[in-house]
């Protein structure tokens, strides 16, 4: 099946080396945006131990992105994990073309994330919020 957008080797790189990567403590985020003009996947920037609020402060409002979330996820006995969580952050208020190839390519980066969940957030920060990525682990 081909796709309308490609991924460079430097992006696959990258989410492989994320998704393999160990952490201790917090939350790692890497944010990928397509370049609509150049029709590639890009990687636009990585976190190491971010909060969910510094995270969707750093999401633009006007522009999907997609975010592997490396999350860390308390146990009610107190164990934690790191799931990988792929938050499809599309924003209502982003331009229609944009979106469109966005979702259209979110099948294929979804396959290349490799992640335990998706969690689509249309409404900005309010649903990048701890509760509501709990809610869906559980």
């Amino acid at each position: 099946m081909s796709s309308t957008v490609d991924v460079p080797q430097e992006l696959k790189d990258a989410l492989r080396k994320f998704r393999f990567g160990k952490r201790s403590s917090g939350s790692a985020a890497l944010i990928v945006k397509i370049n609509k003009s150049k029709l590639i996947m890009e990687e636009v920037e990585q976190f190491d131990n971010i909060s969910l609020e510094d995270l969707a402060e750093e999401l633009p409002e006007q522009s999907p992105r997609y975010v592997l979330l490396s999350y860390e996820f308390t146990h009610k006995d107190g164990r934690k994990q790191y799931p990988l969580v792929l938050v499809n952050w599309a924003p209502s208020g982003s331009e229609t073309g944009l979106l469109t190839l966005h979702a259209s390519a979110l099948v294929q980066f979804e396959n290349l994330a490799d992640a335990n969940r998706v969690i689509e957030v249309r409404d900005g920060a309010e649903g990048l919020t701890k509760e509501a990525i709990d809610a869906k682990l559980k």
